[in-house]
């Protein structure tokens, strides 16, 4: 099964580069983690779940976890973990007052139908059920984007047709949810660079392959190492790792 999500649904998932590259993106959702606060009992749909690794997490102290993700690849990793999880578009969520709270960590940047997003989670919250979550911000890793679209430019492709991300300011997402009927109790920007210790270029390969898969195959290491060779300069570290220039946007908001 396939979604058509314009160029979002370009990115291509492997599970086993997912768990070599991005396992820190579950690592550094703790506080949003406390933030969503559960209680044993509670059931949970946690949206964008990846390969499951979080919603394993989430689904200790006696809280009934529903995964939901449009990677047919991450959800067989989530299945294989023993989830519940289901494969389909968050923009189309079809439950109707079944859980006490939804959680997203690090995947709604992708979701550019976030008005549909919003309201399909309202739907599936029941009253007084609280939703929370973490995803890129505007200006999200504006160095590499930016690298990335003078490279795409040089080819004669049109950067802005590819960009598969949704990076909403804070006070525009604050829009979008109370629009959707939430009061919105907390909300923040922010900036949180992230070191990683493999290339930038499998950074680019792992988290944004929008970019790659409008390229014939056989150009894609060239165009890698050019994006590389510009980028240096700015988030190269002197002992050979990088930094990528994350910002995050958190929130919590209740159905009223």
């Amino acid at each position: 099964m396939t979604f058509l999500r314009p160029t979002s649904e370009l990115q291509q998932w492997d599970a086993s580069q997912y768990e070599n590259n991005a396992r820190f993106v579950a690592h550094l959702a703790s506080v949003a983690v406390e933030l969503l606060a559960l209680q044993p009992g509670e059931r949970l749909l946690d949206i964008g779940c990846g390969d499951g690794y979080l919603s394993e997490q989430l689904s200790r102290g006696g809280v009934d976890v529903v995964g939901f993700d449009y990677s047919p690849e991450l959800v067989a990793a989530a299945r294989a973990r023993g989830l519940d999880v289901r494969l389909g578009n968050a923009e189309q969520l079809y439950f109707h007052q079944e859980f006490d709270a939804v959680f997203s960590n690090a995947a709604m940047h992708w979701m550019r139908q976030a008005d549909q997003v919003a309201l399909g989670v309202y739907a599936a919250l029941k009253p007084g059920g609280r939703f929370v979550g973490e995803f890129a911000g505007a200006e999200n890793a504006l160095i590499i984007r930016r690298a990335v679209h003078n490279a795409l430019a040089r080819r004669s492709i049109d950067p802005e047709e590819i960009d598969p991300w949704y990076l909403p300011s804070a006070g525009a997402y604050q829009q979008v949810l109370e629009n959707a009927g939430f009061h919105v109790s907390s909300i923040s920007w922010f900036e949180r660079p992230v070191i990683i210790d493999y290339p930038i270029g499998q950074w680019i390969e792992t988290f944004g392959s929008p970019y790659l898969t409008i390229l014939p195959a056989a150009e894609r290491g060239a165009f890698l190492g050019e994006v590389t060779e510009e980028l240096a300069g700015d988030l190269l570290l002197s002992d050979g790792r990088w930094t990528v220039d994350y910002t995050r946007l958190r929130f919590r908001a209740e159905k009223k």
